[in-house]
């Protein structure tokens, strides 16, 4: 086995929901973390995703050194209170995924820069406290604590990936929106989805915000 799919979009657009729908299609998959259960590789289990990329990519230059024993990656970043990695923002990371694995499909999940920002607010403190004070790329230490802040960092993620993956078939960015977007998902890669609807979906009321 080795990775066939790798979503580059941020958290809160989707990614669990692709996750989900692709272990449904019969892919082992890793989102956001390599779960003691169901991780073949035991030598990895209970490591980052995002951890696995990077030690790959600075030890021999393969980000998926470790990873082929995983179908597809749907959530790659991490930040919490000692890890702030987010391997989607890697110009060179990416690079080195694209020259490696050419036959690699590479998706971005999208929704709604504004709507992505709320979401982000009402999901436990990742947008009151985790992305104002991480320091990640597009998005230093001390941005990111109001709505317009966060959207504007989502609105220029997508940006970057439209501009470094031009012209590039390997690449498809969907709207996790878009009635079609099983459809495309499923012609990218090759694979059926027997399955499509919400995971992880945030049903908190929260609302207070600062513009």
């Amino acid at each position: 086995m080795t990775v066939r799919v790798i979503n580059l979009g941020l958290p809160k657009t989707g990614t669990t929901t692709l996750g989900v729908a692709l272990d449904r299609a019969g892919l082992v998959v890793a989102d956001f973390k390599l779960r003691r259960g169901s991780c073949p590789d035991r030598r990895i289990a209970g490591s980052f995703v995002a951890r696995q990329l990077y030690d790959g990519y600075f030890r021999s230059g393969d980000p998926l050194e470790r990873l082929g024993s995983i179908d597809a990656l749907t959530e790659i970043s991490v930040l919490n209170g000692t890890l702030c990695l987010w391997p989607q923002t890697d110009f060179g990371l990416i690079e080195a995924l694209r020259h490696h694995h050419p036959a690699i499909r590479f998706v971005a999940s999208w929704r709604d820069p504004a709507e992505t920002a709320h979401s982000m607010l009402r999901w436990s403190d990742l947008g009151t406290r985790r992305l104002p004070q991480g320091n990640i790329p597009g998005l230093p230490s001390g941005y990111g604590e109001t709505r317009l802040e966060r959207a504007q960092w989502v609105a220029q993620h997508y940006a970057f990936l439209r501009r470094i993956f031009a012209g590039d078939t390997r690449f498809l960015e969907y709207d996790t929106a878009d009635p079609q977007a099983p459809e495309m998902l499923s012609a990218h890669p090759g694979i059926t989805l027997p399955w499509w609807g919400k995971a992880n979906e945030n049903r908190s009321m929260r609302s207070v915000d600062t513009p």
